[in-house]
């Protein structure tokens, strides 16, 4: 890298502290493993979708699935209810949260331990999980949160904590950028502020996320996939929160770096020049002056990430499920989360897409589906997501229906903690009102 790179410009003076450290962190280290190269971002696909490809299948003719918080996870009493009550119900896929914020619910030497996993229990949530469903006949899936990385809540106790021990790897939005330029990332009110923020706009964002262009975010990812990969007998991966929390974020000053240095090359040198000395009074004059490329260089980064694990998963235990929780409206997902996942099904990246197709209307339930259905070109490909907590049981058994009406591979109930908690209607409760309705069959 030139030294030019790395010196204070202009305005930003004030933060050269955390522009070195992020830009230094980014650009002068080993990974894990050589990034793949990725051809250009394509626009967004709206044909009937390519032809059916060849995928890791689930063991199970159809996918009757639901997806188990972290909560669910943090007492051998609770995960061993868990199991025999989606047995009993029907339940044949569990897509438990072992990766809940930068923290495990397994046995990991990479991260902390939840801080909700009972400390006078020394089990190993994701162990016994696996133990009990195979004696049941279930699959079980390992679901990763990946750049959702803490709530807007008081900082975590443990000092080990991505947040506390590397919150130069924290993304930051827009209206931010310029007040934490001039914060040392390692100062406490730099994560405070992101805090804040977040509490204030829960609305629009679900708390802390990481910067998706960050190779050592990526290489911890990566590092948290193949750990669980290798030791535990998994069926499948699940990536979760496999995005950007909006297109306000990610405006760190090392992605407004990393940014920099991906533009060079792919515009005329007089316009780099061009852009490069507004870059020196104006921190977002690169990324607005070349807007597209911008939105290009954020999609690229979480595309890497993808084909990356993917590679990395194929070597290690090539008959894993790779399946991936996103934004079902296409170009929502597309336009505003940078998430292409129409793309990683063409491409093969990830064998299973579950759309979250959160809704009370069944129209719109079905519209989705029949979106993510055109996407994958094989409809085995698709498990689709239902929101039941958005749900009566009656509306949750239509979706339901509505789903093997178009041949999805299957249906994945959010969430299970949801469905079986107090006050889910009266008489018969919420899941197995579902099991004998519906999921027993």
């Amino acid at each position: 890298m030139s030294e030019r790179a790395l010196r204070p410009r202009g305005r930003r003076a004030m933060g050269w502290m955390a522009g070195l450290i992020l830009v230094l962190s980014s650009c002068t280290r080993i990974q894990v493993a050589p990034p793949p190269e990725i051809p250009s971002t394509p626009p967004p696909r709206v044909s009937e979708g390519p032809e059916p490809s060849p995928f890791t299948t689930p063991d199970v003719e159809e996918v009757k699935g639901v997806w188990v918080v972290r909560f669910t996870m943090t007492s051998e009493a609770s995960v061993r209810s868990m199991v025999e009550r989606a047995s009993g119900a029907g339940i044949n896929t569990l897509i438990v949260q072992v990766r809940g914020r930068a923290d495990a619910f397994y046995s990991s030497t990479l991260e902390p331990r939840g801080e909700s996993v009972r400390e006078d229990e020394p089990f190993d949530p994701l162990s016994l999980t696996i133990e009990l469903a195979r004696e049941r006949g279930m699959e079980v899936h390992a679901w990763v949160n990946t750049h959702l990385v803490w709530g807007p809540a008081a900082p975590p106790i443990d000092r080990r904590h991505l947040v506390r021990a590397n919150p130069d790897w924290l993304a930051v939005p827009r209206h931010l950028a310029d007040e934490l330029l001039a914060v040392d990332p390692f100062e406490g009110r730099f994560f405070d502020t992101l805090v804040l923020d977040a509490e204030a706009n829960d609305d629009r964002v679900e708390g802390i996320y990481t910067s998706p262009s960050h190779p050592e975010v990526q290489d911890r990812v990566l590092e948290v996939w193949l750990d669980l990969a290798a030791r535990y007998d998994l069926d499948g991966i699940h990536f979760d929160y496999i995005r950007f929390p909006s297109a306000q974020y990610d405006y760190s000053i090392g992605a407004l770096e990393r940014f920099r240095i991906w533009l060079r090359g792919r515009v005329a040198e007089d316009r780099f020049r061009e852009l490069d000395d507004a870059y020196e009074r104006d921190l977002f004059a690169m990324v607005d002056g070349e807007s597209e490329a911008w939105s290009d260089f954020r999609r690229e980064q979480v595309d890497r990430l993808v084909l990356r694990i993917r590679d990395a998963i194929r070597e290690v235990k090539p008959g894993l499920t790779i399946s991936a929780a996103v934004i079902a409206d296409r170009q929502l997902a597309y336009d505003d989360r940078f998430q292409d996942w129409a793309r990683w099904l063409e491409e093969g990246w990830i064998d299973v897409a579950v759309p979250m197709a959160y809704t009370p209307d069944l129209t719109r339930f079905t519209e989705l589906v029949d979106e993510a259905r055109r996407a994958a070109g094989d409809p085995a490909r698709v498990w689709a997501g239902i929101g039941a907590y958005m749900n009566s049981a009656d509306g949750t058994i239509r979706m339901i229906d509505a789903a093997r009406g178009a041949d999805a591979g299957g249906i994945v109930l959010f969430s299970y903690d949801w469905i079986v908690g107090e006050g889910r209607g009266s008489g018969t409760p919420y899941l197995e009102r579902l099991g004998q309705a519906r999921l027993r069959r």
